[in-house]
């Protein structure tokens, strides 16, 4: 079942901003901020205008939803979390596997993650 609602008001977005926690990979950067909701996630992303065109942006942000997707089961929820794209980076090294494993290091260090038992 999906744990995970979107962040849309500009408001939302400066909270996470301004109180929540920076952790930073090669390619993206996040902001991670516990919210009051018990039992969702809340997900954010923004990609800056300078940084391409629309159809650019929109296939990064496809590729950060899809490997956020993939791993919603193992994170915990309570959190507000906006990704990043580095203003440095070149969109050209945007992948997917670049991408989930940036992610993953970003979610490892924050320590969101949820431990499989077997």
């Amino acid at each position: 079942m999906k744990k995970t609602k979107m962040l849309k008001k500009n408001y939302e977005f400066k909270n996470v901003l301004s109180k929540g926690k920076y952790y930073s990979g090669s390619y993206i950067e996040a902001f991670i901020r516990k919210n009051n909701l018990e039992n969702e996630n809340l997900l954010g992303i923004a990609i800056g205008t300078k940084i391409a065109k629309a159809t650019k942006r929109n296939h990064i942000k496809r590729l950060i939803r899809e490997s956020y997707k993939n791993i919603e089961s193992n994170i915990s929820t309570g959190n507000s979390i906006v990704f990043l794209w580095k203003k440095k980076i070149d969109i050209k090294n945007a992948n997917y596997r670049n991408i989930k494993r940036d992610i993953d290091k970003i979610f490892d260090k924050a320590g969101i993650l949820i431990e499989e038992k077997e």
